[in-house]
C-alpha cells in the first residue's frame, strides 16, 4: 500500500498535516519527540554504565587472605 507514495504523494500528505495542525503544534510535538529521544538515549547510557560497575564488581578479588599467601 505505502509502496506507491512518490515524492508529491509526501509533500501532499506534509502540506495537509501542516494546514491541520498548524506550524506551532507541528514544532511543539517535534520538540517533545526530541526531549523523549534525549531522556532515552540517557537512560540507555546510565544502564550501560551500571553493567559496567556491576562487571568490575564481579571481578574483584575474593580470595581470602589465607589463600592468597599459598598462592
Amino acid at each position: 500500500m505505502l509502496n506507491n507514495i512518490g515524492p508529491m504523494g509526501l509533500i501532499l500528505i506534509a502540506v495537509v498535516v501542516l494546514v491541520m495542525f498548524g506550524r506551532g503544534k507541528i514544532s511543539g510535538i517535534m520538540g517533545e519527540v526530541g526531549k523523549g529521544i534525549t531522556s532515552f538515549k540517557k537512560g540507555i547510557n546510565e544502564g550501560e554504565k551500571e553493567l559496567e560497575a556491576a562487571k568490575a564488581e564481579a571481578a574483584k578479588d575474593v580470595t581470602p587472605e589465607s589463600d592468597k599467601d599459598n598462592a
